[in-house]
């Protein structure tokens, strides 16, 4: 279910109400789209939003990216109603508010079976402080594609001050990696709310890459052209990768150990620099993709 190889440099939340907001996503070049049902949209809009993701999906036109769907929570009026409306969607997976248990990854997976789609991912928020102490179970449990931080309930709950380097979060984002490591998921990183705010916004970027995010999580377009170029292998990376990857397959038949411009390269080394050039790969056919569409 989770492909550890697929971009996801940029997820992009969209407002599942918003029939326009829906067209303009095709042509976007986010890695991926977060159609939302719940904070975006007004309790009013609730029971109509859903038809609008399903309309928008099954016309299609989103290509390869991969499209996951946030269901209000299943202790809301909403939430079994959202997801009997999406099983019926070509989308990926469902992202499940606040999830505190694996229980509650479990009640989404069963009601996802029950609709037929039990080949949906169920995507985890991390927003609050009971989800972070069992990131471990949420990253473990079945169906479980990848967990999303959400930083904005997390400072409520922690009753926390945001600054730039955000501090108060460091050991939020460090459990949630790890928890998504050992489980072999995606990790993604909160959004960034201050739109004016540019040089902050790259510097979330740079710091969630050195954390081991695999993207951000984004709330408007303008920001997926720096967040793609801050979660891309960079030009040196991959020239290194593929030196490093060359030497070793050049190197005598059972030499674990090789040097290369002075560093000494193991198979872990190569394996990493398969996996960095994989995805450079997969990232190139994206912005083909996407140009050919705006061609």
């Amino acid at each position: 279910m989770h492909d550890p190889l697929r971009p996801r440099r940029s997820m992009l939340y969209m407002p599942g109400s918003n029939r326009r907001a829906l067209e303009k996503a095709r042509g976007l070049p986010a890695d991926g789209l977060i159609l939302d049902l719940e904070d975006a949209v007004a309790p009013d809009q609730k029971a109509a939003a859903p038809g609008q993701i399903i309309d928008a999906l099954q016309e299609g036109g989103y290509g390869d990216r991969e499209v996951l769907v946030r269901i209000n929570g299943l202790d809301t009026q909403w939430g079994l109603d959202d997801i009997a409306a999406i099983a019926k969607t070509p989308a990926d997976g469902i992202v499940l508010p606040k999830t505190e248990t694996p229980d509650m990854v479990r009640a989404a997976a069963a009601q996802l079976d029950s609709n037929g789609a039990g080949h949906f991912a169920v995507w985890c928020m991390m927003e609050t402080p009971g989800g972070i102490l069992r990131a471990a179970d949420i990253a473990a449990a079945p169906k479980v594609g990848g967990l999303i931080m959400g930083t904005n309930d997390l400072a409520k709950e922690l009753r926390c001050r945001q600054t730039p380097g955000r501090d108060a979060f460091l050991v939020s984002f460090g459990l949630c990696i790890l928890a998504a490591r050992a489980a072999g998921i995606a990790v993604i990183d909160a959004v960034h709310t201050d739109l004016a705010d540019d040089e902050g916004f790259a510097a979330s970027c740079r710091q969630g890459r050195t954390l081991g995010f695999d993207g951000k999580s984004l709330i408007h377009p303008k920001t997926i052209t720096a967040a793609n170029g801050a979660y891309s292998p960079t030009a040196e990376e991959i020239a290194w990768a593929r030196k490093i990857t060359a030497a070793f397959e050049d190197a005598p038949a059972g030499q674990a150990v090789i040097v290369v411009d002075g560093q000494m390269i193991e198979d872990l080394h190569v394996t990493e620099a398969r996996g960095l050039i994989a995805m450079a790969e997969r990232i190139d056919r994206l912005a083909a993709a996407a140009g050919e569409k705006a061609q």
